[in-house]
This record gives structure tokens, sequence and C-alpha cells, in this order.
């Protein structure tokens, strides 16, 4: 079956961004929960893990909204990692109901920042953005319509 996920990478903090999006998605990770760095068997010619970096997360993965899998890991520096965090990539929701867009944006925008407030835009859906506290871009768009417009 075909797939699209959200592949994301963090700076030795994916294990609390991800305890964070459970809160506010709910459900559980996918298989025995997350796979860490020390779960890698040692193999010929690669060069071991790190100490201060076997506790950190090579993968974990999150469906959301009961359709987008939500992936991540930590990219530590002594992996060859370099981590920059830039604007060329957000994760749009479109939730069914205005209700819940707005659960989902205050609960993503606390702690981090408001771009644009939810409101009803010109082409007919409610939208609004956010950078949650870890620097990740949300967009949201609901298309149902306001109680007034029906």
């Amino acid at each position: 079956m075909a797939a699209v996920s959200t592949y994301l990478n963090f700076s030795r903090n994916t294990e609390e961004a991800f305890i964070f999006y459970r809160s506010v998605f709910g459900g559980d990770f996918f298989g025995n929960g997350p796979m860490r760095f020390g779960d890698i068997p040692p193999q010929e010619g690669m060069p071991s893990i790190a100490e201060e970096d076997k506790n950190l997360i090579m993968h974990i993965e999150l469906k959301i909204l009961d359709c987008h899998n939500l992936m991540g890991t930590d990219a530590p520096e002594s992996m060859g990692f370099r981590l920059n965090f830039g604007n060329n990539a957000y994760i749009n929701l479109q939730p069914d109901t205005r209700v819940e867009t707005k659960q989902l944006f205050d609960a993503l925008s606390e702690g981090g920042e408001v771009t644009q407030e939810l409101q009803d835009m010109f082409w007919g859906d409610y939208y609004g953005s956010c950078i949650d506290r870890f620097g990740v871009q949300w967009m949201f768009n609901c298309g149902e319509k306001n109680e007034a417009e029906q």
C-alpha cells in the first residue's frame, strides 16, 4: 500500500518532541516504540556509536489524523550530521472540523510562535500557521464552513 509521511530531524530532542506530538494527536508509537542508536548491532567497518549518543532516537513513528505518519530521528554531529532548521518545509494538517483545527492549532503553537492566526480565507478554508516549540512549521486548512455561512 502506498503511503506518504513526513520525516523530521532533530538535534538531540526527538524523544521530547514526539512525546509532545503524541500528547497533541494521541495514539501510540509504531512497533515497540522508538529505536535507539544503541540498538544498532556492531557492524564490521563501521565506527562504534559514541556513548553519549546511544540513547538518542534513531527512528520513531507516530500516525497522526489516522492518515499520515510523522517520523523522526536525532541527528548527532558525532555521526556526521549537520542539522539546520529552515523555512522550507511545513506539515499541512487538514482536520475535518473547525473545532479540531482550533484544538490542534492551540496545542501545537503553545510555547512556539503563531505566524498566522486561524481565520476564514478567500479560498474558502479556515486557515492558520504556527511554528511549534521545536522549530517545526505547521499549516492548518479546514474546509468546514463557519456556521454563519451555512
